[in-house]
């Protein structure tokens, strides 16, 4: 089995991100590295801050970086978790997915291209 790489990515939901971006950027301390109209990104103390719009999130989700999502989704799945997104590219090869605990509880896993 795979390990993790930790938490390094975790996305916020807003529904306006011209007010959000001067918030989170006064809250970081830095300006953002990447500035679309669907994705608003900040790196802070070895974090990925994402503000993303238009969401299905209801709150913020942590997501973790893995080295091979199929293969953590499998034993997510097998140890009584379930899937709720499966993997989707979201820019240049970078996959990510939702899973939830027993509890609901979502879970992000995200893969980066090797």
């Amino acid at each position: 089995m795979t390990s993790t790489q930790g938490v390094q990515t975790i996305l916020h939901p807003v529904t306006d991100l011209e007010k959000a971006k001067p918030v989170y950027a006064a809250l970081l301390g830095v300006e953002p590295v990447a500035d679309s109209p669907y994705y608003v990104g900040f790196e802070a103390a070895g974090q990925q801050i994402g503000l993303v719009p238009n969401s299905d999130m209801t709150a913020p989700v942590a997501h973790w970086h893995v080295t091979d999502i199929e293969d953590r989704i499998k034993a997510i799945v097998e140890a009584g978790g379930t899937l709720k997104q499966p993997p989707r590219d979201v820019s240049n090869g970078r996959l990510v997915a939702l899973v939830t605990d027993p509890d609901g509880n979502v879970l992000g896993l995200l893969q980066d291209p090797s």
